[in-house]
């Protein structure tokens, strides 16, 4: 038998070692041929059911197969993000990620993984601000009226929440730190409850997300007083930003979408292709306008970035004001 000459050997052996390349591509150029999970770590309702169903109907008529939301509530996403990374790293199982991820990393002493080990970053959706509102009948109307009118009543302002260690909590204790004043903190069980409280009177200060607040800021229900980003909120032209009083004050609350660690990159690249045209259609921009939202188009890579600098800027928060979950 006449054996291959070397030249022959050496291309059989690179043509052999290409096919799995090969093979993960051509997975990827034919995802997804069964439908994908969307897993929400809250109950459905929330806002962050709401960007998994307009994200997940845009992806399933972009790419011919149903993206089903999947909610897995409990202990503030943890229950929804740990069956995530524990699913098959294939594209078939994703994670809606949110701002309490970046939270719940140093909220919680002992989790079963590592936010930003264990997902690997997808796409950004959308980012916006929260609303420090009060009673229309308080008599403070400007941040700087507020800060006055705290620290001559030290210890007799409270300022509710949706929970311990929520966006709208630890948006309340940076302000607490970067301006000194002394607020009682109510955590209720979640934010509904306490914005229902914050419209009868009763208590003085709340941080609430932007989207379900405006209808009542709108109507003169509540007065919002500032927003918590950067810069001021195309919702709210007229309300100044907290930074504007307390400069370098911010916070943001996002979403954004995640997969198991491992996922083949070009699955991974393919979504973010996809999220990024529907952040550009004119539909799904609209409604995250009406909510005061706005797109957070990114690389995976730039949106794996975003979330660990907001891990860590949560991370010094936590620490400085010594939250503990009881």
């Amino acid at each position: 038998m006449k054996l291959p000459h070397r030249r022959q050997f050496l291309h059989l052996a690179a043509a052999t070692a290409a096919l799995p390349a090969l093979s993960t591509i051509a997975r990827a150029q034919a995802y997804p041929t069964r439908p994908v999970r969307i897993i929400v770590g809250f109950p459905a309702g929330g806002s962050g059911d709401f960007h998994a169903r307009l994200m997940g109907q845009w992806l399933s008529e972009r790419l011919g197969q149903q993206f089903v939301v999947d909610n897995r509530p409990g202990a503030g996403g943890n229950i929804g993000t740990e069956a995530v990374v524990r699913a098959p790293a294939d594209g078939y199982t994703l994670l809606l990620a949110l701002t309490p991820n970046a939270i719940n990393a140093t909220l919680y002493d002992r989790l079963n993984f590592n936010f930003i080990r264990d997902i690997a970053p997808v796409a950004g959706i959308v980012h916006g601000p929260q609303v420090m509102v009060m009673h229309p009948a308080h008599p403070t109307r400007t941040v700087p009226d507020f800060i006055a009118y705290a620290k001559a009543n030290p210890g007799k302002i409270n300022m509710a929440s949706g929970g311990v260690g929520t966006p709208g909590h630890l948006a309340g204790e940076l302000f607490k730190i970067m301006t000194g004043v002394n607020l009682i903190h109510v955590p209720y069980r979640g934010e509904g409850p306490a914005l229902t409280d914050a419209i009868s009177g009763q208590f003085e200060l709340m941080f609430v997300s932007g989207s379900p607040s405006l209808e009542f800021i709108r109507a003169g229900k509540l007065r919002a007083l500032a927003v918590t980003t950067a810069t001021r909120s195309p919702a709210l032209p007229d309300v100044p930003t907290i930074a504007e009083t307390v400069p370098g004050y911010e916070v943001t609350v996002w979403a954004g979408m995640g997969a198991p660690k491992g996922t083949p990159s070009e699955i991974i690249h393919k979504l973010n292709d996809h999220i990024n045209a529907g952040l550009a259609s004119p539909g799904i921009k609209a409604r995250y306008a009406d909510l005061g939202l706005t797109p957070l188009v990114f690389s995976p890579s730039d949106f794996g970035k975003f979330v660990a600098d907001d891990t860590q800027r949560w991370a010094k928060v936590i620490r400085a004001a010594n939250i503990k979950l009881k």
